[in-house]
């Protein structure tokens, strides 16, 4: 592509700044409740933490990570689709191991919803943001489209699961008896 030609980049610009902002900030918001869930729960297993929580930062930093590549400068798609491609395949290999760390996990029994918000529609994120990568310089529209949804469901999934950890923090906490002040 000729460094004058007009990229198919530009026209997702502000999408792309709006969609990384948010995932940037969750991503903030969310070590907050990791921390707010381990105080208030200090028994709480790691891999419990590995499970549900670590993979949240990480579906808001994929959205960061996809609006970041899609604003540079690529002299070409191809590169663009090379380097989103690699995120897909990381996203993919990281939902196997979050499916592994769900299974063996011992601190919560997961129900349906949680598979599906968890481990189900990550790797569907994941997986169509690599298809579309891998046919991004044949069919940029469609492919910029498909890729948009991906860091949009990215980005809610991230939202849901971070909310489903704040509710079900506070529920716990709401049963845990009051223990009296230290010193008594």
């Amino acid at each position: 592509m000729e460094p004058t030609a007009l990229s198919p980049f530009t026209a997702w610009e502000n999408f792309y700044v709006i969609v990384g902002s948010s995932a940037a900030a969750l991503t903030g918001l969310q070590f907050v409740v990791i921390v707010l869930g381990a105080e208030a729960r200090s028994t709480r297993a790691p891999e419990t933490v590995g499970a549900f929580g670590t993979p949240t930062v990480v579906h808001f930093c994929a959205v960061l990570l996809i609006a970041a590549i899609l604003s540079v400068p690529w002299r070409g798609v191809s590169s663009a689709g090379l380097a989103l491609s690699a995120s897909g395949v990381a996203g993919i290999v990281y939902m196997l191991i979050v499916v592994r760390r769900t299974r063996g996990q011992k601190g919560y029994a997961p129900v349906l919803e949680d598979w599906l918000w968890h481990c189900a529609f990550p790797l569907i994120a994941y997986v169509a943001l690599l298809a579309a990568a891998l046919v991004l310089r044949r069919d940029p529209p469609r492919s910029l489209l498909v890729i948009g949804v991906s860091a949009l469901l990215l980005l809610f999934i991230g939202i849901h699961n971070a909310w489903d950890a704040v509710t079900y923090i506070a529920a716990q906490h709401a049963q845990r008896p009051e223990r009296p002040p230290e010193g008594r």
